[in-house]
């Protein structure tokens, strides 16, 4: 079964919520995250407007997957996930 546009942003939020909540993530998850927003990009049925949202998602996804200190650059991203995860919101 493949997940439409809506359930991939469902996902998305909640891994971005959960490294908000718990300040903490796996490299799992930013793969995860980048595979999301590479389908989400290319579909048709997603907003224009969330587009910039998704480039800046998939950014965070790329350098967390290859820092040494993941723990501190969800840290270091503590408001732009809130933001992240508010604009989401609006597109859901």
């Amino acid at each position: 079964m493949s997940l439409n546009h809506t359930d991939q942003m469902h996902i998305l939020k909640d891994i971005l919520t959960n490294h908000q909540d718990d300040c903490s993530g796996t490299v799992a998850e930013c793969e995860q995250m980048e595979r999301l927003v590479k389908s989400l990009m290319v579909n048709s049925n997603v907003d224009q407007d969330i587009k910039t949202l998704l480039t800046d998602i998939y950014s965070y996804s790329q350098q967390g997957k290859y820092t040494q200190h993941l723990d501190a650059h969800i840290n270091e991203h503590q408001d732009q996930l809130s933001q992240w995860i508010s604009e989401i919101d609006q597109f859901s």
